[in-house]
């Protein structure tokens, strides 16, 4: 009697976890990571646009111009 227990319980361990991987991957895994996974990143970190990209350049160019300055005073100074 315990043998039939025991293969039983053994059959049902090895059952649920093997069911669940089948249905986990038998299911179309493409349309879901599309919509959920990469419209939640979207929402996160939306795209960039082109005037962003511009601005930060230009932020970029001002703080280069500021520390050349900064360093050129700073060196007449010293002179």
């Amino acid at each position: 009697m315990e043998v039939k227990l025991e293969v039983f319980q053994m059959t049902l361990y090895l059952t649920f976890p093997v069911a669940m991987f089948w249905f986990w991957f038998s299911t179309n895994q493409a349309e879901w990571f599309e919509d959920y996974v990469i419209q939640h990143k979207r929402g996160l970190w939306p795209p960039e646009k082109e005037d962003q990209h511009q601005e930060l350049e230009e932020f970029k160019e001002r703080i280069r111009k500021q520390r050349e300055e900064k360093i050129l005073h700073a060196a007449q100074q010293s002179s």
